[in-house]
């Protein structure tokens, strides 16, 4: 899948008369955000129309939704980060509400996404159409990656079991610390990966074969929300307002999501 950048920059050119309603009487600030990778596409589209007619900055950084890795978006707060806004997979958002860590009013649902599956550029495309063609792939492949965030732990905990190969395909299946399970494909580590479609959609060196079958599809939320002690909260607020914003949408289309006002 390869990002219209034209369309985006069409799209983002609607958004003037939604953000000068946003800048109105507001102080610039500089916000920082910390989002998971399926969102990062989309957010670095958007952002810099949002500084640009609001006159705030933000500073962007990305970090899995869950997991034990430095940048885990969870263990970043736990260690008392300055953030003011995290976009992240629903659930693990819910996690840090109930936890306190982020303010419970201010959670807005950003867009759906949906589990892909990606070879290196140029390679055979394998057939993954029906559930039963997908079983086929993964127990034929040389090598499988998958990510340690919301849709990799799907596969190794649900899917790979619900399939019936979880046992078979244990010593190549792999997740996938850190690094987008993209670059590791396009290298050739692997024969085959596994993601949201939005963080496989614009790697360089690899195609895109499709989404997994519907039957056994599971589909994301992306959501955001203003940590509990963030310094620029109302900013932060009018950020989140802009990224939900139905200007917004076609730009977060465009990346391989599917945004929640559609």
């Amino acid at each position: 899948m390869q990002i219209n950048h034209s369309f985006i920059r069409r799209s983002i050119a609607l958004i003037g008369i939604s953000l000068a309603l946003l800048a109105a009487s507001a102080q610039a600030a500089d916000i920082t955000i910390v989002s998971s990778g399926g969102f990062a596409p989309a957010l670095k589209a958007l952002a810099p129309e949002f500084e640009k007619a609001t006159g705030h900055t933000v500073h962007s950084a990305w970090g899995p939704s869950m997991g034990d890795t430095v940048n885990a978006i969870p263990k970043r707060l736990s260690r008392g980060e300055s953030i003011d806004v995290v976009v992240m997979v629903g659930s693990a958002l819910d996690d840090l509400l109930a936890q306190g860590k982020l303010q419970a009013d201010s959670k807005v649902i950003l867009a759906r996404s949906k589990i892909a599956m990606a070879v290196r550029s140029g390679a055979a495309k394998p057939d993954i159409s029906t559930v039963e063609a997908l079983k086929k792939t993964l127990l034929n492949a040389k090598s499988i990656a998958y990510s340690d965030s919301a849709s990799g732990v799907y596969l190794s905990t649900v899917l790979f079991p619900r399939l019936g190969i979880a046992d078979q395909i244990k010593g190549k299946a792999k997740m996938i610390p850190a690094d987008p399970v993209g670059a590791v494909v396009a290298r050739g580590d692997f024969e085959i990966g596994f993601q949201q479609r939005s963080e496989l959609a614009h790697v360089t060196g690899v195609d895109v074969v499709g989404l997994i079958p519907e039957e056994v599809q599971e589909v994301t939320l992306y959501s955001a929300a203003v940590v509990t002690n963030a310094k620029q909260a109302e900013a932060g607020r009018a950020f989140i307002k802009f990224l939900a914003s139905p200007q917004a949408a076609a730009v977060i289309n465009e990346t391989g999501l599917e945004a929640a006002t559609k």
